[in-house]
């Protein structure tokens, strides 16, 4: 084969897994945000969405024995809603026990998870919680497949921006730096398919991680704001 021409199909083959891998992210990234931004319901509601078989996913948290403190579920990956102030029905107390009633007798049943420390659990460690966790039950495995994909390319390669300590922090405290390794190396994809550009005053360990402090709230706000959007156009 003419090395020219094996040269453009690696070339445009690293491009297609690129633009692969970052459409997966992005819709995880859209799923999860969705999570976070549902929108209001009443108990009658989602019994009714249970027995109907149209809930996925729920995610409660107990106050005292019995009581609930909060009811979180889902009609579709996008779609979330919750159940706000008092949680109770015409028939009084919507309690841990009949949630697990209505759920049994759900033609379709869905995942069911306790949520603890106030809103979806977290993982505790530097690295973000996103791709690892959602709530409602059984994680996306996809999503954190695609993100440590994207880590592992990370640190086999030489990026050209920044060193792998910089990005190191950009993927972890900054939340979004696999986007932006995706975008931008080895080479922008505004660009197109292409021989990966010399890299250039890169960014030291140290700036890299003064710049995820700055993503992390970046990647907040995009996660609300997202999760608005949604809530808005499908809630």
């Amino acid at each position: 084969m003419d090395p020219d021409l094996a040269s453009r199909i690696l070339h445009r083959v690293r491009f297609g897994v690129r633009l692969l891998l970052l459409l997966l992210l992005l819709c995880g990234a859209l799923v999860t945000s969705a999570s976070y931004m549902p929108s209001p319901r009443t108990v009658e509601q989602f019994r009714s969405a249970v027995a109907a078989g149209e809930v996925d996913r729920v995610s409660y948290q107990e106050f005292g024995a019995d009581e609930l403190a909060a009811l979180v579920w889902s009609e579709s990956p996008l779609v979330w809603h919750e159940v706000q102030g008092s949680i109770a029905d015409s028939e009084g107390p919507y309690t841990t026990e009949r949630l697990r009633a209505d759920m049994r007798r759900a033609s379709v049943r869905p995942s069911l998870m306790e949520e603890r420390g106030g809103g979806p659990v977290v993982n505790n460690s530097i690295f973000p919680d996103w791709p690892f966790g959602f709530r409602g039950g059984s994680n996306l495995w996809w999503i954190a497949a695609v993100w440590v994909v994207t880590f592992v390319a990370m640190l086999f390669s030489t990026p050209r921006l920044a060193n792998r300590w910089a990005w190191f922090w950009m993927f972890t405290v900054g939340q979004i730096g696999a986007f932006l390794f995706l975008i931008t190396e080895p080479r922008p994809l505004w660009k197109g398919p292409g021989e990966g550009l010399a890299p250039t005053n890169r960014i030291e360990g140290s700036r890299g991680c003064l710049y995820s402090i700055a993503l992390s709230f970046v990647s907040l706000a995009a996660v609300l704001g997202a999760g608005q959007l949604i809530k808005l156009v499908l809630g």
